[in-house]
């Protein structure tokens, strides 16, 4: 009997302390998930504080591109009213040409206001950065002309530009309008390859 009272006591004791080994984790566990729960709680905080302010630069973002466009608008709203305004001028100058041809007989008068308005017109539009392409006497480019037909000739080397049909135009540096070209080519190449 005290042999299984001994037993009894030394099994109360190692299940008293596995029992306190089991408390010792769980409170251990405890802290551990009191921690994570702390760090998601700050992460989450993090997280609102991210979206916050991803929210407000994305409306920035939007007002900012929508106040870009608006500027955009009102600056070629500006450069067509300018050039506009000075459009007028050479179309009063056209009616006053067509009003004086309606009343003269003189046929050199009049030839001379159009050609005049001619001019002005020519400097409005040089001055607004349009340039007009030579090309008589150069060799064709297909990035400035465009061929009509090609002519016949031994007078000319092959590929030079005889004729302007149709004339070209720059915009700033940029080609607005190809010539419209007739271009020399050799009839001695033409008849070795007949050969």
């Amino acid at each position: 009997m005290e042999l299984d009272l001994l037993t009894k006591k030394k099994t109360k004791t190692k299940t008293s302390r596995i029992a306190l080994k089991e408390s010792a984790k769980i409170q251990e566990l405890e802290a551990t998930i009191q921690q994570l729960e702390d760090n998601l709680s700050l992460e989450k905080e993090k997280v609102k504080e991210y979206l916050t302010s991803l929210k407000y630069m994305q409306a920035d973002f939007e007002n900012y591109r929508k106040r870009s466009e608006k500027e955009t608008q009102e600056a070629v709203s500006r450069s067509n009213e300018k050039l506009l305004s000075c459009l007028i001028g050479v179309l009063d100058d056209f009616e006053n040409a067509i009003l004086a041809g309606e009343t003269t007989e003189n046929k050199e008068a009049l030839l001379e206001g159009v050609s005049m308005v001619h001019k002005n017109l020519e400097k409005l539009l040089t001055q607004e950065g349009l340039v007009r392409l030579e090309c008589v006497g150069q060799a064709f480019n297909p990035n400035l002309h465009e061929i009509l037909t090609q002519v016949p000739t031994n007078e000319h080397q092959n590929g030079i530009v005889l004729e302007e049909a149709r004339k070209g135009f720059l915009f700033k540096g940029k080609v607005l309008r190809p010539s419209v070209v007739k271009v020399a080519c050799n009839t001695l190449e033409g008849d070795k390859k007949n050969e």
